[in-house]
C-alpha cells in the first residue's frame, strides 16, 4: 500500500501547521506531497506565523518560504492514504477552488484519514463533509463548522479530537495530540 500523504497548502498557510506535520510525517517514512493550486513542484508559498500574545485573536508575522514538491494538477486522490490541511489564511481562498473541494470530498468518501487544524475547518465546511461530525478548529471558525452541520468541539488549544477518519485541532499548540491521533488514524503506531 502507498505511504503517500497529500498536504493542501497556499500562501499564508500557518508556518508551524505546515512545516511541523510535513517534517514529522516525512520523518516517520511517509512521502508527503505538498501541493497548491496554480503552483508546480519547485515553486514556493509564503507562510505566516500566528501567535497568541494576549489580544482577542492571534497576531500574524511573515513566516518562511515553504517549497511545493508536487504538481497540484497531477493529484490523484487514489494515490494517497491520507490528507493534511494546515490552517492560517490560506483556507480562506483555497475553499473557493473547486478541485480543492473535490479532493477533500474524494478523501472523505473513501474514508481516508483527514487531518485539519485551525482554519483548515473552513475547507472542510466548504467541501460539505462536516454534517453530523465533531470538528475542532480555531474558535473563529466555530460558526462555519456549525453552519456546515458539524458539532464544534470546544477543546483546549493543546488538544485534538478524532471523529471517524477526521482528526482536527484548534491550533499549532495541539501538534502532539493532533499528530498522534492522525498517525493512529493512518493505522500506524509509534513505539519507544
Amino acid at each position: 500500500m502507498s505511504k503517500q500523504i497529500l498536504m493542501l497548502v497556499g500562501d499564508y498557510a500557518e508556518d508551524y501547521e505546515t512545516m511541523v506535520p510535513f517534517q514529522f510525517l516525512t520523518g516517520l517514512g511517509y512521502s508527503v506531497h505538498a501541493v497548491c493550486p496554480d503552483k508546480k513542484a519547485g515553486d514556493s508559498i509564503a507562510t505566516a506565523i500566528h501567535d497568541f500574545e494576549g489580544e482577542q485573536t492571534y497576531s500574524e508575522k511573515r513566516g518562511h518560504n515553504f517549497a511545493i514538491n508536487y504538481d497540484f494538477n497531477a493529484v490523484n486522490s487514489a494515490d494517497y492514504i491520507g490528507l493534511v490541511i494546515p490552517g492560517g489564511r490560506a483556507p480562506e481562498y483555497l475553499r473557493m477552488n473547486a478541485r480543492v473541494l473535490e479532493i477533500v470530498q474524494e478523501f472523505d468518501a473513501a474514508k481516508k484519514p483527514i487531518a485539519a487544524v485551525c482554519h483548515g475547518a473552513q475547507i472542510l465546511a466548504a467541501a460539505n463533509v462536516l454534517q453530523g461530525r465533531t470538528c475542532s478548529a480555531y474558535p473563529a471558525c466555530a460558526a462555519e463548522v456549525k453552519l456546515a452541520g458539524g458539532h464544534y468541539a470546544e477543546i483546549a488549544v493543546t488538544e485534538a479530537v478524532t471523529d471517524g477518519h477526521l482528526v482536527t485541532a484548534p491550533a499549532w499548540p495541539a501538534h502532539p495530540a493532533w499528530m498522534a491521533q492522525y498517525v493512529k488514524a493512518l493505522g500506524a503506531s509509534i513505539q519507544i
